[in-house]
């Protein structure tokens, strides 16, 4: 079983703990227990189709307790699927522990949607039907949701993570946001259609809309998910033509993101970046495979072949929309400040930013790894060196981000040669910055 920090542990019983004193008043208030009863079974029927169907959670039901139930009912609502539906890599991970936190996390937030709900009138305006007033209150309370769902998430990514408090909340509100918000008008809808002479039958007649552009949305994600796996199919096969490099590519990626969280950069962008690295090299594919595994130097000509594998590349993923800037990244990772790489000797700030963070990256990789023509320097001597050539051939702020990425977090280089022996002495020392295998 994998192990889970011990603050890990903490925060979860934390959390926990206070969902319990949420509960605390439920004796003292007047409870619609066939109301909630309902909604509880018909949100586990709803989280047991979409967590195994589309992936993901499904909130109207949620909201719609929260705008129904005084705020102790409503955090009830999670509680059954949460405790009795399957815990997805039990194997693998505590289970008990993932199902007191897929039932504190929930509970707290309706509790929380409920009570802002409740405290402007929002429980009046939908008996009411009272339009538009009862958005705002809704709004409020939706709001309120994804704010508690923020600090939970952020909480756990800050302390069983190790992620920095200053990043451990960022995007997550931005990303939250939207389609929680389309699910509260959904569950405000199921409300007010609840509270009305037709009943429960006829608020959920709402979840019909809601379930078939579900469908959509995983859709989309299971075309996304193909896309990546073309990725990993591409970067595999360059693995498999240029042997001496076989990884590099993961680990470019790898540091790629550690200078794009450096930099403060979104989530966003940084799994753009992530791709950028995986992928910055694929145009190797269209370079003959006994340039790539030549263990001597090359002629002239032999270079100007290999250097149009960023032109390759750009070619081979210009198709795929979600890469977005990473493109850039894999045509101009090979520019350098002073206007003298290629393909296209752009100058300065000309360089997209994604491409000068890849150019770090890539360089660091290549010098802490074993290549033919040379072994693997130690990473102090990799940033030594990136540092020497800042302002001439990289960007001093992405190599100043990777160092401290470096100093905080540490490298782990894997020799990706098979050859352990002496690299040839009629080679001498290969040029590790700029070269273009």
């Amino acid at each position: 079983m994998e192990a889970v920090p011990a603050r890990a542990r903490g925060w979860v019983a934390a959390v926990a703990l206070l969902a319990l004193l949420c509960l605390l008043p439920l004796p003292t208030i007047r409870t619609p227990w066939w109301a909630l009863g309902l909604l509880s079974a018909l949100y586990a029927a709803c989280e047991h189709v979409v967590r195994r169907r589309f992936g993901g959670t499904f909130y109207p039901v949620l909201l719609a307790g929260a705008f129904l139930l005084p705020p102790p009912a409503a955090a009830l609502v999670p509680l059954p699927a949460a405790l009795l539906s399957p815990v997805e890599g039990a194997g693998h991970r505590p289970a008990p522990l993932r199902r007191v936190w897929r039932a504190a996390r929930p509970a707290l937030a309706v509790w929380g949607a409920a009570r802002m709900h409740w405290a402007l009138g929002g429980r009046d305006a939908v008996v009411a039907s009272d339009f538009p007033y009862a958005l705002l209150p809704a709004g409020a309370a939706i709001l309120a949701f994804c704010l508690i769902l923020t600090v939970l998430d952020g909480g756990t990514r800050a302390v069983a993570l190790g992620i920095p408090l200053r990043r451990a909340w960022r995007g997550l509100l931005s990303r939250c946001l939207a389609p929680v918000a389309v699910h509260g008008l959904a569950g405000l809808m199921m409300a007010v259609l609840w509270r009305s002479p037709y009943g429960p039958v006829a608020a959920l007649l709402v979840l019909l809309p809601m379930c078939v552009s579900w469908w959509v949305f995983a859709q989309y994600h299971r075309e996304r998910a193909a896309h990546q796996a073309t990725i990993r199919a591409l970067v595999q096969a360059v693995d498999i033509k240029d042997g001496y490099t076989r990884g590099h590519s993961e680990r470019v990626g790898q540091a790629s993101v550690m200078i794009a969280r450096e930099l403060g950069m979104d989530d966003d962008r940084v799994e753009v970046l992530r791709f950028a690295g995986i992928l910055h090299d694929v145009g190797k594919l269209g370079v003959p495979t006994r340039l790539l595994r030549k263990d001597g130097p090359l002629t002239p000509e032999e270079r100007r072949i290999i250097e149009l594998h960023p032109e390759y590349g750009h070619e081979m993923v210009r198709g795929i929309s979600f890469l977005g800037e990473a493109r850039a990244a894999i045509l101009h990772h090979h520019e350098r400040l002073d206007g003298s790489g290629y393909p296209y000797g752009l100058l300065g700030n000309r360089i997209p930013e994604c491409a000068r963070v890849v150019a770090v990256a890539d360089a660091f990789d290549a010098m802490t790894s074993t290549r033919s023509y040379r072994r693997a320097r130690p990473v102090e001597a990799a940033v030594a060196e990136l540092e020497a050539c800042a302002g001439t051939q990289f960007d001093p702020r992405m190599v100043a981000a990777l160092a401290r990425a470096l100093g905080r977090y540490g490298w782990h280089p894997t020799v990706t040669s098979e050859d352990t022996g002496t690299p040839k002495e009629s080679q001498g020392r290969a040029p590790v910055i700029g070269t273009p295998r």
